[in-house]
């Protein structure tokens, strides 16, 4: 049987760049899914605003992430990253967020090396650990990965801003030898130190696009051509919905309407009423069989 995790693998198999919008909840990620795209990932920023209303600055809860995150792998055929922060504690916590991570679904998690309290990899203010709790970190997941946890492990560092773009890649590096699956160096400055990552550090990359944050945003086509395995875009489809969602908002106050949008036949579409009604007429028929 095909689990999340080979299917992820398989797809980075190929030498293309996979480009991922991001979700936060279940219908988000269906949506992705129903646009055709290959994979999709929990944003932890996105989580955060949808589900609390809170900034991502480690204010949301191990226990409200994977809770989340059950949610989206059920709705969904595609396979999905989840972040998973710090991984909550010490390495101990770090094995059981990767085994409750992959119960839940998930066909990969990210670690990174923020210091806790962590908070959006394009803010100011970021800390990172000392380099020893981040190795250990990245190898307490790779360790539970090995232990029978079947998830891709994204290894992140935050490196960069704190202490420079040569210790990020030295972590990126560290991490690629302990057996991360994908590394993830957030926050590069400049094209330059973005097309740098993959050519100084072996092993699947991934790369951050968020419009206005630390890292140029540059095209797919650059980042496959860079050597680059996936494109995320964890804030797009959430900047449209909020946008969306304000002019609807604005114009219900304003005039009354017209709404904009999807029709109602759409969104029952779209949240599966048709399978659903479907179904309930199967098994209408049934008991009516029966009597």
């Amino acid at each position: 049987m095909t689990t999340p995790a080979k299917q992820l693998s398989r797809l980075l198999a190929s030498t293309r760049c996979h480009i991922m919008p991001c979700c936060w909840d279940a219908l988000s990620a269906r949506l992705i899914e129903q646009a055709g795209y290959d994979f999709t990932f929990m944003s932890g920023f996105a989580v955060s605003a949808a589900r609390t209303g809170e900034p991502d600055a480690g204010l949301i809860s191990f226990g409200e992430m994977i809770d989340q995150g059950r949610n989206i792998c059920s709705a969904v055929a595609i396979p999905v990253i989840g972040d998973g922060d710090t991984g909550y504690g010490n390495a101990l916590n770090v094995r059981r967020t990767v085994a409750q991570y992959a119960k839940a679904g998930f066909a990969g998690v990210m670690i990174e090396d923020q210091l806790s309290p962590k908070r959006c990899g394009h803010v100011k203010g970021k800390q990172v650990v000392e380099r020893e709790e981040a190795l250990t970190r990245i190898r307490a997941a790779v360790d539970q990965r090995e232990a029978g946890s079947d998830i891709l492990i994204v290894a992140r560092t935050d490196a960069r801003d704190p202490l420079g773009f040569e210790e990020a890649l030295w972590r990126a590096h560290a991490f690629a030898d302990l057996g991360a699956d994908i590394l993830f160096v957030e926050a590069p400055q400049t094209e330059k130190e973005l097309a740098a990552i993959p050519e100084k550090v072996r092993g699947l990359h991934m790369a951050n696009m968020i419009s206005g944050g630390a890292t140029p945003v540059v095209s797919p086509r650059q980042l496959e051509s860079m050597g680059y395995r996936i494109a995320a875009y964890p804030l797009a489809a959430l900047g449209a919905a909020i946008e969306a969602i304000r002019r609807v908002l604005s114009a219900l106050r304003d005039s009354g309407g017209p709404m904009e949008g999807p029709s109602f036949a759409d969104i029952k579409r779209i949240v599966g009423f048709d399978e659903y009604q479907a179904m309930e007429a199967r098994y209408s028929e049934d008991k009516r069989e029966s009597q």
